[in-house]
């Protein structure tokens, strides 16, 4: 029959050997988490680019051709409603050169275009 030192002694190795595991799936678990998302976007990071006070009749390839005299043009996207398609009034531009897209944005803030003034600037963090 086992003794009471016995019965301590192997729920005292069953917790040590549990805290070890959840240790080491911490640890597992945090490193892929961490490791190459957050690096991979750092590297060929786009400036992003808010375009407001669009006209309603302005489309993405207006965009881009108005973004593309001041360089490379990655991605343009207008938002629209979702239940009629039509133009929230603003969109997003992503430029991968920052310079060209700072001399974008100097030269495009309150200019007009088909009627309205635009608003252009550097685009606001995603993170919520």
């Amino acid at each position: 029959m086992l003794g009471l030192e016995d019965v301590d002694a192997a729920n005292i190795l069953i917790n040590v050997v549990v805290a070890a595991v959840f240790c080491l799936v911490g640890i597992i678990l945090g490193k892929n988490a961490k490791s190459k998302p957050a690096k991979a976007k750092s590297k060929n990071r786009c400036v992003e680019i808010y375009v407001g006070n669009l006209s309603y009749n302005v489309r993405e390839g207006d965009l881009r051709k108005i973004f593309k005299k001041y360089g490379a043009v990655q991605n343009v996207r207008i938002i629209t409603n979702l239940q009629n398609g039509k133009s929230k009034g603003f969109g997003f531009v992503e430029m991968p050169n920052r310079g060209e897209a700072q001399r974008a944005i100097e030269n495009l803030d309150d200019k007009d275009i088909k009627g309205r003034k635009l608003v252009v600037n550097e685009a606001k963090s995603k993170a919520r």
